[in-house]
């Protein structure tokens, strides 16, 4: 009776076994041609939240010498710990372009992806792309700036929003504008917001906000201005990048 007991048991391990499927593995991806540069078409610089997916996906190009778009090129994505891609390769279709959702990492800063091809020798082209993570007062900053600011410091009307960029004299400083805003100390831009332009003999054009903006608001908004710094400011904080 256990004899049987024991083989009946048996069976249905064997049989249970038998019906477990395991998940096909992808095939592996061959490039079927070869480029010699890759560029970034679009997604680049984007700000989005700490552990969430960019709202844009990233666009990267393989073209060849002649600027001509290469179909089929295998294009590979890399970025630090916590970063994923769906895909993390693939083959440049008939625009010689691939797209992929980038989702970042959990802590707030700046992001260095990799975007690699290969040319025709074996060469290893290597693109680096900037994503930005923000945090709890970055993202109030940014929401701030949306506000108040963008309307003059932006060139860029919107749905929501007429640029007055044209409209003025002296034209204002972009907040991606490192050049010259990483000059500025955090209590230059300070006094500037509170004061307005007149505070460091700048453009009476700009008007000062410190009877509208909190203190804790007007520190988020530097915060913002310092994570968009191109180039980036000195201070900004980690830099997260593949060793």
């Amino acid at each position: 009776m256990r004899r049987i007991q024991w083989l009946s048991g048996a069976l249905a391990l064997a049989l249970a076994a038998g019906c477990t499927r395991h998940p096909a593995s992808a095939p592996a991806l061959h490039a079927t041609a070869t480029g010699s540069a890759i560029a970034e078409s679009s997604g680049g610089k984007q700000l989005g939240t700490p552990g969430a997916m960019l709202p844009q996906p990233l666009v990267v190009q393989v073209n060849d010498s002649q600027g001509n778009a290469v179909t089929g090129a295998l294009v590979r994505f890399s970025a630090p710990v916590g970063m994923s891609f769906d895909p993390a390769e693939s083959l440049t279709d008939s625009s010689g372009q691939v797209t992929t959702n980038v989702t970042l990492g959990a802590v707030s800063g700046r992001y260095e992806l990799i975007a690699a091809s290969n040319d025709k020798d074996g060469k290893e082209l290597v693109l680096k792309i900037t994503e930005l993570a923000a945090g709890y007062q970055q993202q109030l900053g940014y929401e701030l700036q949306d506000q108040y600011c963008a309307r003059c410091h932006d060139q860029e009307s919107s749905p929501q929003r007429v640029s007055n960029y044209d409209n003025l004299a002296e034209k204002p400083h972009s907040f991606t504008e490192g050049e010259t805003l990483n000059k500025l100390s955090d209590s230059d831009l300070i006094a500037i917001i509170s004061h307005g332009g007149p505070a460091l003999n700048r453009s009476a054009l700009m008007p000062p906000y410190g009877a509208t903006l909190s203190k804790a608001d007007i520190q988020a908004l530097i915060a913002y201005i310092r994570l968009v710094s191109d180039p980036p400011w000195r201070v900004t904080g980690v830099v997260y990048a593949q060793r």
